[in-house]
């Protein structure tokens, strides 16, 4: 069985300290950066609803972004693994304030009125410090709270705040440690003899750790995992951290395809979308998809590999007729992804394998359009999820249409179906009407708190009938 390091506890930075974390000293190899945070008395970090909803255990991390620059990312500390920080430096609210002064973020708090109850503010304050130094800032970015809640003082007051913020000056402090700080994330584990935590840096490396421990879980995110972790109590007898390995965080571009690695952070990928030979669904779909707390961690290989039929990116990615790289130790296979969703949360994944990258077919389809209906516009859970790719020819007919749809059966669904229907015929309200009644019999919808099976049966036709409409005004034809 192979050993990444030696007994001499897990190594990271707080609020500029060293510190080492031994699962010798009692230390749970699962627990989580919040869970040690609170219990070494770092308490202006808050649990509040443990499964990154409220933001009150913002805290920030060094990390690099999608063009390499590094920058302060706020996670959530309640979903990330204690042990997966190794070699991290993290800030947390009592970390801000330097030699006793109140940083201008905090002054900005006090002078706006921004804080009544106090309990969600560090997480706030944290946000907002995260968002000061953000590479390249002209202007208050709303994402930068959007994984924030507070229910006092209204967000008007902390809105405020945001704005007022100044540029750093020249000389802060704060921008010499975070140019200092770049994460060192060397391999490890750490195994206090019932619980293994593995953080390997090579593919190659976690196949042994699979090989030898054949039920070990796979983390890469954790934006899921760990909230089993706290609300169910799920443990793990061993977890192999992804977040090293190189292999699995690169994104390419060719003529052909694009290529995202499993384990790139969503936040990542919503940066590259924003460049002009971006996806326009992913560009869609990304700030619909949880808070940037949440997606500075999570992965599109981890949405995949959960087979959550309310998943947002499967309905998207199977618009664009995306395939899957999945690898094991002996090689690797490539897998439509309509072919990879077996059941609910049953994948095509066999033992020991791992989904490693995304492939994007290219060209990409003139329109494409992502629909998210849920209770709340940002930060929910979908009730039914949408995305439509369509291709015209020359004289307005449908050389290819895709559908896909999430939260309407067991598994994300391709509606092939309609498309098959579609193929040929002119892009007019006639054929639109004969697309509705294939839609009509497609997925198997049921009720539950979200919305009823009618209600999300009506949403199969709403939505197609809906992209119709934005396309036919897109291209400038009737209705």
């Amino acid at each position: 069985m192979p050993v990444y390091w030696t007994r001499m506890g897990v190594r990271f930075t707080v609020n500029g300290e060293p510190a080492t974390v031994d699962s010798a000293d009692g230390v749970d190899p699962r627990a989580t950066l919040l869970q040690w945070l609170r219990a070494s008395g770092r308490v202006g970090t808050k649990e509040g609803c443990a499964e990154g909803e409220c933001g009150a255990c913002a805290v920030g991390i060094v990390a690099r972004d999608a063009r390499g620059r590094l920058a302060l990312r706020p996670v959530n500390s309640c979903l990330v693994p204690l042990f997966g920080m190794a070699g991290h430096t993290v800030v947390t609210s009592e970390g801000i304030a330097a030699g006793g002064e109140l940083h201008p973020v905090q002054k900005a708090m006090v002078s706006q009125g921004g804080s009544q109850c106090g309990y969600c503010t560090p997480g706030f304050v944290v946000s907002l410090f995260c968002e000061y130094y953000r590479p390249g800032r002209a202007e208050y970015d709303p994402e930068s709270i959007g994984g924030n809640l507070c229910r006092c003082t209204g967000y008007r007051p902390i809105v405020d705040a945001a704005r007022s913020l100044p540029a750093p000056s020249l000389d802060d402090p704060w921008l010499e440690t975070i140019r200092r700080s770049a994460p060192a994330l060397e391999a490890f584990e750490e195994n206090d003899g019932q619980a293994r935590f593995v953080r390997p840096t090579t593919l190659r490396a976690v196949f042994d750790v699979l090989a030898a421990s054949p039920g070990a879980t796979l983390i890469a995110g954790g934006t899921d995992l760990m909230v089993a972790a706290n609300q169910r109590f799920a443990r793990w007898p061993v977890l192999v951290a992804l977040d090293a390995v190189d292999d699995l965080q690169r994104i390419e571009r060719s003529d052909r395809e694009l290529t995202i690695g499993a384990a790139v952070p969503l936040s990542h990928l919503e940066e590259r979308m924003h460049d002009p030979d971006g996806v326009a669904l992913l560009r869609q779909l990304l700030p619909l998809f949880s808070s940037r707390l949440i997606r500075n961690r999570a992965t599109l290989g981890g949405n995949l590999a959960t087979a959550s039929p309310i998943g947002d990116s499967p309905p998207v990615l199977l618009a664009l007729d995306a395939e899957v790289t999945l690898a094991r130790a002996e090689g690797s296979r490539r897998l439509p992804l309509r072919e990879f969703f077996l059941a609910y949360r049953k994948t095509a994944l066999a033992p020991g394998e791992l989904i490693a990258a995304v492939h994007v077919p290219l060209p990409l389809p003139e329109h494409q359009r992502f629909y998210k209906v849920s209770k709340r516009m940002l930060d929910d859970i979908s009730t039914v999820a949408a995305a439509f790719a369509l291709e015209l020819d020359g004289s307005g007919r449908v050389r290819e249409l895709r559908a896909a749809y999430g939260g309407v059966a067991a598994t994300p669904l391709r509606v092939t179906a309609v498309e098959q229907s579609a193929a040929g015929k002119p892009w007019t309200a006639e054929t639109l009407r004969g697309l509705v009644q294939e839609m009509d019999r497609a997925g198997t919808p049921m009720t539950d708190h979200r919305g009823s099976a009618a209600y999300r049966r009506a949403m199969l036709r709403t939505l197609l009938e809906r992209f119709y409409f934005e396309t036919q005004a897109a291209a400038g034809g009737e209705p």
